[in-house]
């Protein structure tokens, strides 16, 4: 399962993800992991939840972080719930170009019973026809 948060910049989307995060920890059965690219909201989420600053790895492009996301999820068979804050941002690439990384992402949420939440910055009119469907 897929969803995305969507809206312009300053709307809310990451305060929406960490509430979402800190949520899921009273009725999660497995691991829940987020992952951004800043260390600016590290201490917003509750100790349970595994914090993952992608600039401390040096992540650059679409292709680094699909594989970054594989990483993380075959780190162990019981993570439950994958939290991506600014995904364009993170793979430095435009949303509407990025059909092959939801495809991705939507493959490894089925195949390991994820739920995965994704932020994206427009407004759900702008939301490309391949992630609308994640609203």
């Amino acid at each position: 399962m897929i969803k995305v948060i969507c809206g312009p910049k300053g709307s809310g989307k990451t305060k929406k993800i960490i509430d979402a995060a800190n949520g899921a920890v009273d009725t999660a059965k497995g691991h829940l992991i987020f992952i951004t690219d800043t260390k600016r909201y590290m201490y917003d989420l509750r100790r349970e939840i595994r914090f993952v600053d992608v600039s401390d790895y040096v992540v650059a492009g679409e292709d680094a972080l699909c594989g970054f996301i594989k990483g993380a999820i075959a780190g162990g068979y019981d993570n439950e719930y994958v939290f991506i804050d600014g995904v364009a941002r993170i793979a430095g690439k435009q949303l509407k170009d990025m059909a092959q990384l939801f495809y991705m992402i939507e493959k490894v949420s089925d195949m390991r019973d994820l739920k995965t939440y994704i932020t994206c910055s427009c407004e759900e009119k702008d939301l490309p026809d391949f992630a609308k469907k994640y609203l």
